[in-house]
């Protein structure tokens, strides 16, 4: 890392930042931009993608300035088992129904944590199940299937 660059972490951050916002403003490009009052489908990806493309220049430019520590090793169990949680959230959703992707997203992320204990974890993934239970298909009425066709309900 160049020695101009004095906080390695906030460099990355930014540039990771700085990528996911272009990216959005590029292919939010290929759709109509619509205005403030009636927007269009380039209009919420736009925006966002230019503020979090902001928030890495930010973070780009401040490392710079501030001084911080390197970055440390990379967590690559770490993070493979929390995407494999999250795309396996989205696999299991329609089949399973919610309560079991729900399950699997908080256990499976949580496996990832050093600090790991099986039962706050299960009671931790009980409660969120039960709250997305209450509020995405009680009270908003989003038609998901709390256990879905793959268990026979």
């Amino acid at each position: 890392m160049p020695s101009f660059i004095r906080h390695p972490k906030d460099f990355w951050t930014g540039i990771i930042f700085l990528l996911f916002g272009l990216t959005a403003v590029v292919l939010g490009q290929e759709h109509a931009m619509g205005t403030a009052g009636r927007m269009g489908p380039a209009y919420f990806p736009t925006i966002l993608g230019s503020l979090l493309a902001l928030i890495g220049a930010v973070g780009i430019a401040r490392s710079f300035v501030r001084k911080g520590e390197a970055v440390s090793k990379f967590y690559v169990k770490e993070l493979v088992l929390v995407l494999a949680a999250v795309l396996l959230f989205g696999l299991l959703m329609r089949g399973a129904g919610l309560v079991p992707a729900v399950l699997v997203l908080v256990i499976l992320s949580a496996y990832a944590s050093d600090k790991f204990q099986l039962v706050p974890t299960l009671l931790l993934a009980a409660g969120l199940a039960a709250f997305s239970v209450l509020v995405f298909v009680k009270l908003l009425g989003l038609p998901m299937p709390i256990l879905g066709p793959w268990l026979g309900f």
